[in-house]
């Protein structure tokens, strides 16, 4: 019965949690209206989500949240110095290949997702095979170096959490 109102329990959740941090209101006007667009969108959306995403880790999700705000701070100052301070003919813009061995495709979309929100680079495109993305990065003097990070750092990661 709960499973039929709320296929997609963790949406919910996250809608109730958004709706309130957009509102920025705690009353009971805010509860009732985001428990109703927490019921009513996962519904409406559950027939284009054939396969549910299988999560491994919710602790581990969780750590790569944190990691990625973390990411995303440092990255705005390193943005913020390169943009400000460094001489614009030793800025070396790339763009890097990212051979991906992920395969669920929430996960991909998670992947250039966070690469696109950390500043300084962002996700461009991927291969029609899907197992490439091309990253451009404002400031890559070693492109190889960004592709065994966002490796390294962030795929291995996903790979925990959705295989």
């Amino acid at each position: 019965m709960l499973r039929r109102l709320y296929p997609h329990p963790y949406l919910s959740l996250f809608l109730v949690l958004t709706w309130f941090l957009l509102v920025n209101q705690w009353k009971i006007g805010s509860l009732v209206m985001a428990v109703i667009l927490a019921t009513i969108i996962p519904l409406i959306t559950a027939p284009y989500w054939q396969h549910r995403p299988k999560l491994n880790s919710l602790p581990a999700l969780l750590s790569y949240v944190v990691l990625v705000v973390w990411d995303v701070i440092l990255a705005n100052i390193q943005v913020a110095k390169i943009v400000l301070f460094m001489p614009r003919d030793r800025i070396q813009s790339a763009w890097v290949r990212v051979p991906i061995e992920l395969k669920s495709p929430e996960a991909i979309a998670l992947l250039a997702g966070t690469i696109t929100m950390t500043p300084g680079t962002v996700t461009a495109d991927m291969s029609a095979c899907g197992r490439v993305l091309l990253i451009h990065s404002l400031h890559a003097p070693d492109p190889d170096a960004i592709r065994d990070d966002i490796k390294s750092r962030y795929e291995t990661r996903l790979k925990r959490i959705f295989e």
